[in-house]
């Protein structure tokens, strides 16, 4: 398969043509618009240095909420008010605590300036959520991610002490669940979120529920 080059016009190939690595495209840019069309399509972008590289991985890792696991740890940390735990009060901090995440398989980040500045607008336009935990009125841990439907598609989470993302990402599903949202997508597989409950679909699967939780796609 060839990994198709993006022009101007808003357009992504289906996600099926991606490569066995998940790499579908590259150029286009990160307006509103071709983001949104992306993920409503469970495209993301993900990369370091320009240009941009668009990926759609099959199988695709996922957690329905309904599996959600919560851990004895914050089950714990819940009952003794250990965190204080708010939702889209600190956007910017929370994406750019997760820039400073450094991951074992990359030199650098791949949420660069450009990423940064346009989920800045998508929070704005009510698409980019974030989640915040605090402890003595100081952030340390959250995460962020887009809302479409009843689809949310995680992006990045952090923790500047143990066990604060964790707490982050548990009352944040609770949120979800309680709003009918469907379908997390956590687009690659991690040991933690397994743990959590999240698994692999395949691909087929995974386009048939954004097309069922998504209006108008």
């Amino acid at each position: 398969m060839a990994i198709f080059a993006l022009s101007d016009e808003l357009y992504f190939p289906p996600a099926h043509l991606a490569e066995k690595d998940g790499l579908l495209a590259i150029g286009g840019d990160l307006s509103p618009q071709r983001l949104l069309l992306a993920y409503a399509f469970g495209i993301f972008p993900w990369y370091e240095t320009a240009p941009i590289l668009w990926w759609s991985p099959d199988p695709r890792f996922v957690l329905f909420p309904d599996e959600f696991r919560r851990s004895k740890t914050v089950r714990s940390l819940i009952n003794k008010n250990a965190f204080q735990f708010t939702m889209n009060t600190a956007f910017e901090a929370v994406i750019r605590h997760c820039q400073q995440v450094k991951r074992s398989n990359q030199e650098g980040t791949w949420i660069t300036e450009a990423i940064v500045a346009a989920y800045h607008t998508l929070h704005l336009q009510g698409y980019a959520h974030s989640a915040e935990v605090w402890q003595e009125g100081v952030l340390v841990g959250g995460l962020y991610g887009i809302r479409l439907g009843r689809v949310f598609f995680g992006e990045s989470m952090f923790s500047l002490v143990s066990n604060a993302s964790r707490y982050a990402f548990d009352r944040y599903v609770a949120h979800l669940k309680n709003e009918q949202v469907a379908l997390i997508d956590c687009q690659v597989y991690s040991e933690y979120l397994e743990s959590m409950g999240a698994r692999m679909i395949d691909g087929n699967t995974f386009d048939a529920l954004l097309k069922e939780f998504i209006p108008a796609r």
